[in-house]
């Protein structure tokens, strides 16, 4: 819009806006004429609050329903099975190799 952060400032305290600057804002905003005129900060305070505090709404669930401890568990002993098996291969490995020499 081209304004100052105090021009900005002036304009939030004005009780009324003429036209022109509104639909500077209106366009800068990407919002309707009406969503400004009639915005009103309780409102915005009761949507949240309800959203929240009553369970409506998208509300996402951070309540986990698997211990996060135990997946780390599973997961260490994943990795220990395939480590197991890792050297059991490099071991058949090594015999197989002592075995071509000894030829």
């Amino acid at each position: 819009m081209g304004l100052s952060p105090q021009s900005i400032s002036q304009i939030e305290q004005c009780e009324t806006l003429n036209t022109e600057i509104l639909d500077k804002i209106v366009q800068a905003l990407r919002v309707t004429k009406e969503s400004i005129e009639n915005f009103s900060e309780e409102a915005v305070f009761n949507y949240f609050s309800n959203i929240y505090n009553n369970g409506t709404g998208q509300v996402y669930n951070n309540n986990c329903i698997f211990n996060p401890l135990e997946k780390f568990i599973e997961a260490v002993e994943e990795n220990k099975k395939l480590y197991e098996r890792l050297l059991r291969a490099e071991q058949e490995k090594i015999t197989y190799l002592e075995k071509l020499l000894d030829k």
